[in-house]
């Protein structure tokens, strides 16, 4: 084999280890993704546009799940879960609102006029899902697995609950608790502290 042909033969094998050691090294130095815990394995409808959302896009944060309604004495809590949802997003709290007209048929509207009511009125930028069932027969699945994770079912509209970043712990609050309660934003940060990689 000519000189030249071996050299440009050798290059190119000594290009293609490096290349691969080179890939190895990254891919054993870049962070594991955390693993999606149950309660997060659910997919449901994006409520500005109805495209699926995976809940497993959250995994490793620390959750905050409310049943929302646009027509509550407590839907000034909007405003407070907005200011929780800027405050600690990049300490890895995500808020996720799901609108239900289970009680008090407070939440009549579509999804579009509930979307609309929710930026233009309160500026909600934290995701929000389609209108659902949160008690009864046809409540929705996560609902389902928190309410026996914790034995608490919404009374009424803007019941919390608050799951840590594993899915292990799951801490309920009535509508009555508000975002800027004392006791809840305790728990909210202690939640947030722990598990932080």
């Amino acid at each position: 084999m000519p000189r030249r042909a071996w050299l440009m033969g050798a290059m190119g094998v000594a290009s293609l280890v490096w290349g691969g050691l080179g890939r190895a090294r990254a891919a054993q130095t870049a962070p594991p993704a955390p693993a999606c815990p149950p309660l997060l394995q659910h997919r449901f409808e994006r409520l500005q546009d109805e495209q699926p959302q995976d809940l497993c896009q959250y995994a490793g944060r620390v959750v905050l799940v409310v049943n929302t309604a646009s027509f509550c004495g407590f839907t000034g809590q909007y405003r407070g879960l907005e200011a929780l949802h800027r405050q600690y997003e990049h300490e890895g709290l995500v808020v996720l609102g799901f609108p239900a007209n289970n009680f008090g048929n407070q939440e009549p509207g579509s999804n579009q006029q509930i979307a609309e009511f929710c930026e233009n009125t309160f500026g909600v930028q934290f995701p929000m899902f389609v209108k659902t069932d949160v008690v009864g027969p046809n409540t929705n699945p996560l609902f389902q697995q928190l309410a026996q994770i914790t034995g608490e079912r919404p009374r009424w509209n803007f019941h919390k609950y608050l799951i840590s970043r594993d899915g292990a712990t799951v801490l309920s609050y009535g509508s009555m608790v508000s975002p800027d309660n004392r006791r809840f934003r305790a728990d909210l940060q202690r939640l947030l502290r722990e598990g932080r990689g």
